[in-house]
């Protein structure tokens, strides 16, 4: 394939068909894990307890995905950890930099997730989820990001370790150790590799341009003055190599030096006990996705258990930071074709009620590909089309403008609606949750789904914005 398959790439009607794990197509309707998306705006075929018509457009956000994907990976290690005979524990963390809403922090730590974060706000969220009882005592939570001394960031993380035993502030710089020994509480810390990107060997790895991270010879010293600090204990040592990383054979090639480093430091400071890979394991964004999670997993674990028995140190727990492979999938937002216009172009437009490009903005940042598809009309003759937002942006358009992706749309675009799928990864945050946006085009409402313990849906709206909240977001007094 020489391109990424985002939708239907037929002019034929789709028959009864599934496009992935949540997705399927029955008498001519999209189905979202067996919700009829459709009946949102048109009516449904069957009561499914919403029992009510919105407005276009609208964002989904389905709870029960999120769930689903941690059990998926937690599963996985613990059938190759038991298949190997791995003795570390697996620790999952949900990254919340990937998706800070309320309701899927809730529900990611409602599985028993540890809580990754980077800002001082991250640390806010943390102690309402604690008080609220859904980050309990035994929860780890891992600071990322930059901690210099006086920052907030820094202070808050102090200030919630009084509260919570389990702070992890894993340092990016030697400079950072300092305000936690000053602190005179007691921390376990993480040590951060400086090892983003390709690499094949400590050297290259060393070279690496990355502004995050330490190098082996500054993680040595770090590790040195940890060791020697009354209040401090090392504990975590954490290697990203990247994002989305969807080539299994570069994951693991560069994730092989950190794991030397980190046994080499596990034989001089035993109190070392965690290697955690940080993010990069990816999730379908298109619908010819496909990653070997079980193969990815069997060689990570195998890899440690050999570099850890030549150094003759045991295996460690393994911690992953899931940001995009936890919350991507939950995420949809839905609009409706107000206009097919030919305007003498290539392709027709089909132009939507809102905007892609502050809906989604790695469209048009990095190019990025996601799920679009109709939600009713599918049992219809296709045809192949570019979409348009409603904003005066010559890159409000679908596929991004680089992309040699076709997209195929319904011919019939009465009453035609269309969804954008696995984007509650980032999109939200990266637009502004509750931001006044490019064109001043307000936030559509929000639509928030989870099921009860007999599978029935739970539906609870969140308005969306006013003209007059966007009018004061900008400083116009209405």
């Amino acid at each position: 394939m020489t391109h990424p398959v985002i939708g239907w790439e037929r002019e034929t009607p789709v028959p009864n068909h599934t496009f992935n794990t949540y997705l399927s197509a029955r008498e001519g309707r999209l189905y979202f894990d067996g919700l009829d998306l459709a009946q949102l705006f048109i009516g449904g075929r069957q009561d499914q307890g919403f029992g009510r018509i919105l407005p276009s457009p609208l964002e989904i956000v389905y709870l029960p995905k999120i769930r689903r994907k941690i059990a998926q990976m937690r599963e996985i290690f613990a059938e190759v950890s038991a298949e190997i005979g791995y003795a570390g524990r697996f620790l999952y963390a949900y990254a919340s930099k990937a998706n800070a809403a309320e309701e899927v922090v809730r529900t990611a730590l409602g599985t028993g997730a540890h809580y990754e974060m980077s800002s001082a706000v991250d640390v806010e969220i943390a102690r309402l989820m604690r008080a609220a009882g859904h980050l309990s005592p035994d929860r780890l939570v891992i600071c990322n990001g930059f901690k210099s001394a006086g920052t907030d960031y820094t202070d808050e993380i102090v200030h919630f370790r009084r509260e919570h035993e389990g702070v992890v502030p894993v340092i990016e710089d030697v400079s950072e150790i300092p305000p936690l020994v000053d602190s005179g509480l007691p921390f376990q810390v993480g040590l951060r590799q400086k090892s983003y990107g390709p690499h094949h060997g400590r050297d290259e790895m060393d070279a690496v341009h990355s502004r995050f991270g330490m190098d082996a010879a500054s993680i040595c010293k770090a590790a040195e003055m940890v060791e020697t600090a009354p209040n401090l204990t090392l504990k975590l040592y954490h290697a990203m190599v990247g994002s989305q990383i969807v080539n299994a054979d570069d994951f693991l090639t560069w994730l092989t030096p950190p794991i030397e480093i980190y046994a080499q430091l596990r034989q001089r400071h035993p109190s070392l006990h965690v290697f955690d890979f940080g993010g990069g394991v990816p999730v379908a964004m298109t619908l010819d996705f496909s990653f070997d999670y079980r193969g990815f997993v069997r060689r990570l674990l195998s890899t440690l258990q050999t570099i850890c028995a030549r150094y003759d140190v045991p295996v460690p727990d393994v911690m992953g930071e899931f940001g995009r492979y936890t919350a991507s999938e939950h995420g949809a937002h839905l609009f409706r074709v107000i206009m097919s216009k030919e305007n003498k172009s290539k392709l027709p437009w089909y132009i939507i009620d809102g905007s892609i490009m502050t809906s989604f903005p790695d469209t048009w940042a990095l190019g990025e590909h996601f799920i679009v598809l109709p939600l009713n009309h599918l049992d219809k003759p296709f045809r192949q089309v570019q979409l348009g937002g409603m904003t005066c942006d010559s890159d409000d358009v679908y596929p991004p403008k680089s992309s040699r992706a076709p997209l195929y749309l319904p011919v019939e675009t009465e009453e035609l609606y269309i969804g954008f799928f696995s984007i509650g990864a980032y999109q939200e945050m990266l637009g502004g949750v509750q931001g006044s946006k490019h064109c001043v085009l307000p936030e559509a409402n929000e639509l928030i789904i989870d099921r009860d313990d007999d599978g029935q849906y739970q539906f609870q709206l969140l308005p969306g914005q006013r003209p007059e909240d966007v009018l004061d977001n900008l400083g116009y007094t209405v």
